[in-house]
């Protein structure tokens, strides 16, 4: 009877938990797969199939017996959790037509959850200082070498015990780069008192958590050594590296750490712990959970779906659409020499990944509980959406478009050349895309690499500690193959967190003409300390527009560039930024970008402008506002004199005359004067998705590791 009601909240509680209600089906399926079903079976309704492996397996038949099919051959998955015995991997055998697409979907009514993690029962509970303590010994562990870094405890992530608790680290002293890592990154770092011990259990396990500026790092201890010169302190060595061994992404005194997975450290309710050379799994409840109501979740496959063709022959999987599916329990584990990246985490990959794939679909599905990005689409994927979608609870980000190449020392792959490999046309729309970042800190909500013709469009992205959307691959004026993408219509919002620095809202890079950057709604973006903007054109962004967007409550601004060419930024909204307006870092022998139109307002005592504002700029018919009060330009300068120097021709000091701007309500009355410029009001209330085809309960909370109070050295 026990057994039976376990059995009962398995298949219907936590799945009514992951919040996911199908299309509708039309037709019958051709071949329907249960958790009950048989792979010997001939995957009826009467008789289905048990996996999705098998499943499509029968397509295959099916399509074998019937070559001219005219309508899709359908896999109807039936309610229940499906456990994927091992990635399922889509292969050109696999593919549709596109008169006979195939569509694996969710059956009429169902909640189909398709898991990459085992169910953890049989729990022995002991007391431990009058609280409940869990365990239960996991042969896999100590046989088989089953690793996982993240538990799933009743639909919600839980975390391995941290210190300091509820604040940071922060490091001693700079230390130069043992023998090893000279020349190629930074590897070791001096700390104080008890920050780390070499006399933990499981050394080899514990990982340091470092912050550079806008990446983390996160490295297996090799040593601890007293320090040669300063008693005090003492010296850890790292198994790894950084990446680069540049100092954005050194281990400067004052920088913050974490240390993760410290055995001693358990016991704050929540909190797990796994002993790999014993096998054994510990948990310490949360008041009101026992082994009778809960729901234990430990991720085992890194990918749960590879979609593979081959890019270097242009051989496809093609015309495969997935509706109304749930994706859960995707895991990642850190590395022998850790995790190090030098921008946006993407070297991760996704729990999701297509490569050369073509007319691929993601429908009304729902992602979640993953440590990696989401989905990826890589090398040779064209005209693939995600549409209708939940990508949320990340331990990355939600979707990489495209392919990546950086410097060697970054350890990136080389993109693969050729019409082939070529990644264009890949859409995500109308998808919530939040809670990400919460192994991974600096991943990002989408990232559109070397890609073109990709949109990103009526998504709402949110709660990252990093930026929502980045779009370009390239650091300066070298070729790029992204080009053509828009970031149009989204609502961002509640990024950085204060957890990172030098940050945007839509961040971009490199060469890439005819891309657009409209009608977004941007705002709450909080830096750690520097760069916490809104539009943010970094290194050789080239030949982007950005207009139509509403930027406010920013903490560096709402539009920063630090070096491009010939971008236009056209009629903005950017208000109520911290420390000042707007900035702009490099100049150079060029045009870096047309300011037109845009609204700059704000009421607080900080500057209109940080950096040159004067030269290889064009400023014409703005509508700047400061409360009242002055409004200053470069050089001490107000609107006449900046006028006379050539710039801001035909701007005005003015109030909008917004309607209630504090609240967030930037619409303009019919007599504004900004109207006057030629402003075109924004429509900010139609940013966001647009619909959900689906009922989709709140979200229950995705707790996060990286929002703590500052350590006291840090206050000081």
């Amino acid at each position: 009877m026990h057994a039976n009601r376990h059995v009962l909240f398995t298949s219907a509680a936590v799945f009514a938990l992951l919040g996911i209600v199908p299309r509708v089906a039309v037709a019958a399926g051709d071949v329907v797969v249960s958790p009950a079903g048989d792979d010997a079976a001939a995957g009826t309704s009467a008789a289905p199939v048990k996996t999705l492996r098998r499943a499509l397996d029968r397509v295959r038949e099916i399509r074998a017996a019937e070559p001219g099919r005219q309508t899709a051959v359908v896999v109807e998955v039936a309610d229940g959790r499906h456990e994927l015995p091992a990635t399922l991997i889509l292969e050109p055998a696999d593919s549709g037509t596109e008169a006979a697409p195939t569509v694996i979907r969710a059956a009429e009514g169902s909640n189909p959850v398709i898991s990459g993690g085992r169910l953890v029962r049989g729990w022995n509970v002991v007391d431990v200082a009058g609280r409940p303590r869990w365990s239960v010994d996991l042969p896999a562990v100590k046989a088989d070498g089953w690793r996982f870094a993240q538990l799933f405890v009743n639909d919600q992530r839980r975390f391995r015990p941290i210190l300091p608790k509820g604040a940071w680290h922060t490091i001693a002293g700079k230390v130069d780069p043992s023998p090893a890592s000279a020349g190629k990154g930074h590897d070791r770092f001096a700390f104080a008192g008890d920050a780390l011990r070499a006399d933990w259990a499981n050394l080899d396990d514990v990982e340091v958590v470092a912050v550079h500026r806008w990446t983390m790092s996160r490295l297996p201890i090799a040593a601890i050594d007293p320090h040669p010169t300063e008693p005090a302190l003492r010296i850890v060595t790292f198994a790894g590296r950084t990446r680069a061994p540049v100092e954005w992404c050194s281990f400067p005194k004052g920088n913050r750490f974490l240390v993760e997975n410290v055995c001693e450290a358990l016991g704050e309710p929540g909190s797990w712990y796994l002993d790999r050379p014993t096998g054994t799994l510990t948990y310490c409840p949360l008041d009101g959970e026992t082994p009778n109501n809960t729901v234990v979740v430990a991720p085992v496959l890194d990918r749960l779906v590879e979609i593979r063709g081959d890019a270097a022959t242009g051989t496809t999987v093609a015309h495969v659409r997935f509706e109304g599916l749930a994706f859960a329990h995707g895991n990642w584990t850190m590395p022998p020499d850790g995790q190090s990246y030098p921008q946006a985490e993407v070297n991760l990959g996704g729990t999701i990944v297509a490569t050369a794939a073509r007319h691929v679909a993601f429908s009304g599905c729902t992602v979640r509980h993953v440590g990696r990005y989401a989905l990826e689409f890589g090398a040779g994927c064209q005209d693939c959406c995600v549409e209708g979608s939940d990508l949320v609870d990340l331990g990355g980000g939600g979707v990489l478009i495209g392919t990546a190449g950086g410097p060697k020392s970054w350890g990136t792959p080389a993109r693969v050349e050729g019409e082939a490999s070529a990644v264009e046309r890949i859409s995500v729309r109308d998808c919530t895309i939040a809670h990400g970042g919460r192994i991974h800190s600096a991943a990002v909500g989408v990232w559109i690499g070397h890609a073109a013709h990709c949109t990103v469009a009526h998504c709402d992205i949110h709660d990252f500690t990093y930026t929502g959307v980045s779009a370009g691959w390239v650091w300066g004026y070298a070729d790029s193959r992204a080009h053509h993408n828009r970031v149009a219509s989204n609502h961002i919002h509640d990024l950085g967190k204060g957890v990172l620095s030098d940050m945007g809202g839509v961040y971009t890079l490199g060469v890439s003409p005819g891309t657009v950057v409209e009608g977004n709604h941007i705002h709450d973006i909080t830096s750690h300390d520097y760069g916490g903007w809104g539009l943010y054109t970094d290194e050789g962004s080239t030949g982007i527009v950005m207009r139509n967007n509403l930027v406010h409550h920013t903490s560096s601004g709402g539009f920063h560039q630090h070096y491009g060419r010939d971008n236009t930024i056209e009629n903005n909204v950017f208000a109520i930024a911290r420390d000042w307006q707007i900035q702009r870092t490099r100049v150079e022998d060029h045009t870096s970008f047309v300011f037109r139109r845009n609204i700059v307002w704000w009421t607080t005592d900080v500057p209109l402008v940080k950096g040159d504002w004067t030269k290889g700029i064009v400023t014409e018919a703005n509508c700047y506002w400061h409360g009242g009060m002055p409004v200053v330009f470069p050089g001490g300068k107000d609107l006449a004199a900046r006028q006379t120097d050539g710039q801001d021709v035909a701007s005005i000091v003015a109030d909008p005359s917004f309607r209630d701007p504090e609240r967030g309500d930037f619409s303009l009355p019919p007599d504004s004067p900004a109207r006057g410029l030629g402003f075109e009001p924004l429509a900010a209330a139609t940013a966001g998705r647009k619909e959900r085809p689906r009922p989709s309960p709140p979200i229950p909370e995705v707790p996060t590791i990286w929002i703590r109070r500052e350590s006291p050295a840090a206050q000081k």
